[in-house]
């Protein structure tokens, strides 16, 4: 019998003489028939050690391509510094895309490449650096020439390296997509039609970077049908139901052409606070096998959903007004055919059961890899830890201030200001009078602690509607005791810039900024202390004094560590189900947010970021402390609002 030729000897057999063609009614690739069959992984969420495993289980499932947006905010964090896998900074060891793009080609896979600028992802600011809002008057995703002069900076660099590895070149990437749902910038109010001179100067400047693959957009042709698109680009589809409306729409819009979903949504992604999501594998199947038939290309988002490190969580707006804002939670598992730790899920199997079916060309598939394996390492007790003036103590910054700063005009790190993290607004020598009402002007962005004189003031945990949290505008709270020289402190946490949607949701600072009043004043002078849990400050953190266990009895934050000491590193989860709000920092590295009111409890911990010895596990607890830390072999989810404080 003879043997089945590899994805890349059918289609490179005789030399490559051209790329992915849509000059027909379905795709050709080196001129021979090919229908698209790709998933998505997120090389910046899931570590580099586990790349290959995530592309061999893509390639095991009879899938021929894989597909990845990139992330503008990790490649420069700041204005011309790039990381690209080298640069130094905390994701360093995630944003080698060229090692990537590479092992997927060794993987037998194809690439599709969705560099943005722009990506949505549920993904911190939509991929797009905060530092962008320093500029007076920006208009970011527009041809607004202020922010074209940074993509076109970012591009020459990111494009140059994208070039090289295109398939007519030698390379795996088949096609590039121009921006990312531009359809969905449209809005009523405020007015706005999509601005195609933006989506020109995007396809200009690929094309003036030597990228000469398939250039394409996405986006619902049932909402917004070309509004998002040019004529001189391929146009495809996002949705989640009704695949045969939704491809019959996009043959009108582009005739003769082939029919691809960039996106079948294969699950779907989680907010705080709300229930988790629950899909089924019978809807996964019927919709996924309609796709086939059509037929039609179709990528799965997510094949592989990973996880949303440290702060770098997106959120949703209905619109401008803070009120409607949702924050995201740390796992991305999406209900996913590849769950969050990389396991096979019930999916998994319905893919390659209807790709073997449906799929005509028939070329060799690798045996699926075996599971990573997974524990529930024993629980470790909290041993030290840092109180709130001792973590201000160590900051690095102390900015003095008669106004108020947001995070993004802060004059720190080379003039980009504070990304992600806490912030401090300190006033000292304050007069409080009994009953005295401190009054925030506007909305918070994200949330808040109020503290007089280092007691925490406001212990609500849970109830976004309330006091604390970016519901509630003008919101104000109570100062009870009376206190000659007074120190206030107000701390609060950017839970994640908004990702998705009308442009106008997208001109967003966080932090405090327009004022805040004391019966009825407004105060200045302020003292502020940004928190960045950047490695290199976490690694030379002093003051750790002995745990008091009866701290727990009592609220306010600070940072608590505990060792994990490995002979040899697994998986594991970590519980945070006891806990009640803040972030874990795993050997320097922020692993993600825990918060009481789920969905997520667990925070996924891949072994390629412990160390046989000693692991460092530091929590920063925003209200009240546990004694220890626990571990668990599963993600547990889900939603609780009892007996939370």
């Amino acid at each position: 019998m003879t043997s089945l030729p590899t994805l890349y000897d059918y289609y490179t057999q005789g030399g490559i003489t051209s790329g992915l063609s849509v000059d027909q009614p379905y795709f050709t690739l080196n001129n021979k028939n090919i229908s698209i069959y790709s998933g998505a992984v997120h090389y910046f969420r899931v570590p580099s050690q586990y790349w290959r495993d995530r592309l061999k289980k893509v390639r095991a499932a009879g899938l021929n391509t894989v597909e990845t947006y990139v992330p503008w905010n990790l490649h420069e964090p700041e204005p011309g510094k790039y990381d690209f896998g080298d640069g130094g900074t905390d994701y360093q060891d995630f944003l080698d895309i060229q090692k990537f793009i590479k092992i997927a080609q060794e993987e037998d896979l194809f690439v599709l490449v969705r560099p943005g600028p722009y990506i949505c992802a549920e993904w911190e600011f939509g991929g797009l650096p905060s530092w962008l809002l320093r500029e007076e008057g920006i208009k970011v995703r527009t041809s607004d020439d202020k922010y074209l002069k940074h993509v076109r900076r970012y591009f020459n660099i990111l494009l140059g390296i994208l070039a090289a590895l295109q398939f007519t070149k030698g390379g795996p990437i088949i096609g590039f997509q121009v921006e990312n749902e531009y359809g969905s910038t449209s809005s009523n109010n405020p007015p706005f039609s999509p601005d195609l001179k933006y989506i020109e100067a995007i396809r200009e400047l690929m094309l003036r970077n030597n990228i000469t693959e398939l250039l394409f957009t996405s986006d619902s042709p049932l909402y917004h049908g070309n509004s998002g698109t040019l004529s001189t680009l391929f146009q495809t589809a996002n949705f989640d139901k009704e695949p045969e409306r939704n491809f019959d729409t996009l043959k009108k819009l582009q005739k003769d052409k082939p029919s691809m979903a960039m996106e079948y949504w294969s699950g779907w992604f989680m907010h705080w606070t709300e229930a988790p999501y629950q899909g089924t594998v019978e809807g996964f199947r019927d919709h996924y096998e309609r796709i086939l038939k059509y037929p039609a290309s179709v990528n799965l988002y997510m094949f592989y959903g990973g996880t949303t490190w440290g702060f770098l969580n997106g959120a949703n707006m209905d619109s401008a007004v803070q009120a409607t804002y949702k924050p995201d939670i740390s796992g991305y598992d999406y209900d996913a055919p590849l769950t969050e730790n990389g396991d096979y899920g019930k999916k998994y199997d319905v893919v390659k059961e209807l790709l073997e079916k449906y799929n005509p060309i028939k070329t060799k598939v690798p045996e699926m890899p075996s599971e990573i394996k997974r524990v529930a390492y024993p629980e470790v007790k909290i041993k030290h830890s840092i109180g709130y003036e001792h973590i201000l103590s160590q900051l690095p910054h102390k900015i003095e201030s008669e106004k108020l700063i947001s995070m993004e005009n802060l004059p720190i790190n080379n003039g980009s200001g504070q990304s992600y993290g806490y912030i401090v607004y300190r006033k000292k020598n304050v007069e409080v009078t009994a009953k005295s009402i401190l009054k925030i002007s506007g909305y918070i962005h994200d949330t808040v602690q109020v503290y007089v004189n280092g007691k925490l003031l406001n212990k609500n945990v849970v109830d976004t509607s309330g006091f604390g949290f970016w519901k509630l505008s003008d919101s104000s709270i109570i100062l009870e005791e009376p206190v000659e020289d007074a120190t206030i402190d107000l701390v609060v946490c950017n839970m994640g810039r908004n990702n998705f949607g009308h442009l106008d949701t997208f001109h967003q600072f966080k932090g405090i900024w327009k004022g805040i009043y004391l019966n009825d004043q407004e105060v200045f002078h302020w003292e502020i202390y940004p928190i960045e849990f950047r490695k290199a400050w976490t690694e030379k953190l002093d003051h750790w004094i002995e745990f008091d266990e009866t701290a727990s009895t009592r609220l306010g934050m600070g940072l608590y560590k505990a060792e994990l000491d490995l002979e040899e590193t697994e998986d594991t989860f970590v519980d945070m189900s006891k806990w009640q709000k803040g972030v874990v920092i795993v050997n320097n590295f922020v692993l993600g947010r825990y918060w009481k009111v789920g969905p997520q409890q667990t925070l996924y911990l891949p072994a390629p970021l412990l160390k046989t010895g000693k692991n460092e596990i530091i929590v920063f607890e925003e209200f009240r402390p546990e004694g220890k830390i626990t571990f668990s072999s599963e993600p547990l989810k889900f939603n609780n609002f009892t007996n939370i404080v």
